[in-house]
């Protein structure tokens, strides 16, 4: 026998350097703030038939820009070539006040605003301390090809993220995690590094259909299928142009996005808050009245907007939106001299929809009516 050979069976075998380095991209996430890092590979083969049915049946709506990319966003080596692996991370972002939340949605004359977008762009806040993990990685392992993204690329998240073990896709085609709920954003680095990678998450929805029976306009059509032609937050954010009319009694006071699957899923009762000053409500944002966000001048928007999500609807979007909102409202003095002070309005979609809210408010009204017409 060969003792050379009996003693390097028994030595313990040499540390795996991607291991140590997996390891070690988490330890660094997490000192960065980062909720969960996990570590997935690229093949998203399962997801292109899902997304293709779901291009095929328009549930993208407006967003065009969807349907150019194709299959690339299942297809990330592809979106960034050399690419072999995705770190994915999750970052809380629920200010304190869940049941102020709530409260703000059944308080018919305040503004609901998604929460997300109470404080800072997300996009700034989770982009930069991104870059910084990356730099981390390449003062350790050298310069590695990557690159950074943060909902800015045709890129399935949410698939990846769950196969590196942040989460399940729940039936209302958000993440969720059993220990966090859904109160996250993503983001990713795209490496050239072989790192190993995570186990999937476990799917625990069961029989709860909660998020499809809570949805305001019936967007959930099926389990994991958001048709977007419905769905408040594309109404009120990535839509353009008009709000179809039958939908807008639906809106209640949602003026920018809406949460509802997320505040009535059982998952978010372990929804953890976020520890990020950045995500603090801006200007009242968090309970303000109808009336008051909807007299912001445009000057006034754009102060308070500065750094904020809302700046992606834009000024005139966003008193669409309110004018939506102010038709669903309590009829009250306030409400009717604010609507009657801007039915003319110079902006031609905003007065449209000041003229439905009026028209909501007082079924006499015959001199502005035409809005049946533009929407």
């Amino acid at each position: 026998m060969n003792p050379s050979a009996h003693v390097n069976a028994t030595q313990p075998a040499p540390a795996d350097p991607l291991r140590a380095l997996a390891a070690q991209i988490k330890d660094w996430g997490s000192e960065l703030g980062f909720s969960a890092v996990g570590i997935t590979d690229v093949d998203l083969t399962d997801e292109e038939p899902h997304l293709k049915r779901w291009l095929e049946r328009g549930f993208h709506a407006g967003m065009d820009y969807m349907a150019r990319h194709g299959m690339k966003r299942a297809r990330p080596d592809e979106l960034e070539p050399g690419t072999v692996r995705v770190i994915c991370v999750r970052l809380n972002y629920l200010p304190e006040g869940k049941a102020d939340a709530i409260a703000q949605l059944r308080t018919p004359e305040g503004a609901y605003v998604s929460r997300y977008a109470l404080g800072r762009d997300y996009h700034k806040v989770l982009r930069a301390r991104l870059r910084r993990l990356a730099r981390r990685v390449n003062e350790a392992a050298g310069p590695m090809g990557g690159r950074v993204f943060v909902d800015s690329a045709p890129v399935l998240e949410r698939a990846l993220a769950r196969n590196a073990g942040l989460g399940w896709i729940g039936k209302n085609a958000n993440l969720i995690d059993r220990h966090h709920g859904s109160w996250f954003f993503l983001g990713e680095i795209f490496t050239t590094l072989p790192l190993p990678v995570d186990r999937p998450s476990q799917h625990l929805c069961g029989r709860c259909t909660a998020c499809l029976d809570v949805c305001p306009t019936g967007a959930i059509v099926a389990p994991y299928q958001v048709d977007a032609n419905r769905c408040i937050s594309y109404l009120t954010i990535e839509n353009k142009g008009a709000i179809p009319v039958a939908l807008r009694p639906l809106m209640g006071n949602r003026v920018y996005g809406c949460d509802d699957c997320q505040l009535f899923c059982p998952w978010n009762k372990f929804g953890r808050l976020t520890e990020e000053a950045d995500f603090a409500p801006r200007h009242s944002l968090d309970s303000a009245s109808l009336v008051t966000l909807f007299l912001w001048t445009a000057d006034e928007f754009d102060a308070r907007t500065r750094g904020s999500a809302i700046r992606r609807a834009g000024y005139t979007g966003w008193r669409r939106n309110l004018a939506v909102a102010l038709g669903n409202a309590p009829t009250t003095p306030t409400v009717l001299d604010t609507l009657k002070a801007h039915l003319d309005d110079p902006d031609p979609l905003v007065r449209e929809h000041v003229q439905w809210a009026w028209h909501q408010h007082n079924k006499d009204a015959s001199s502005h009516t035409d809005f049946a017409d533009s929407a």
